[in-house]
């Protein structure tokens, strides 16, 4: 049986680096991060782009699940809106597939103080501050499990996805 790990998060909240651990952690496993499917320049956010996106998340989601090579399938991306999920859900092959639905979500100042270092590093903009923040909300509501990483190290919260896998949390 297969596993697929759908890891949604705030931009910011550390999805990246967490997954980059989980991929470690688990045995034969492969990470798809969707931010690499919108890797553009410049950014332009269009229905064709939007479809273009889903479809070439789902076709390496679908690549990788049908790969006898990997037994754990990690995909991390902003999902902020429960059609997200389902949306890439509803193109993949699962049949024989356990599907781990989890939101990484940190208090507003945690997030506040990591996108103002990312800010200061060049890794964000400024702008993306309040992006982020007026989107912190939007997580609550979603069907996922939520993991707060306000208080936890990357290889933290690592460890609480490997838990939520087996029922323990």
């Amino acid at each position: 049986m297969k596993n697929l790990y759908m890891i949604g998060g705030i931009m910011g909240v550390g999805k990246t680096t967490v997954c980059q651990i989980l991929k470690q952690r688990l045995d034969s496993s492969v990470f798809l991060d969707g931010d690499w499917c919108w890797d553009m320049s410049p950014f332009r956010v269009t229905p064709e782009t939007e479809r273009m996106v889903l479809e070439n998340i789902r076709f390496l989601l679908n690549s990788f699940l049908c790969c006898s090579a990997y037994e754990n399938v990690i995909f991390c991306w902003v999902m902020h809106e429960q059609k997200i999920i389902e949306d890439i859900l509803s193109g993949l092959e699962l049949s024989a597939c356990g599907v781990y639905r989890i939101s990484l979500i940190c208090t507003r100042e945690a997030l506040l103080e990591r996108l103002q270092k990312d800010v200061v590093s060049g890794i964000r903009t400024e702008d993306s501050i309040d992006r982020s923040m007026e989107r912190v909300s939007l997580y609550e509501g979603l069907d996922t499990i939520k993991i707060d990483t306000s208080m936890l190290s990357p290889s933290q919260t690592a460890a609480r996805i490997v838990e939520a896998a087996k029922g323990n949390i």
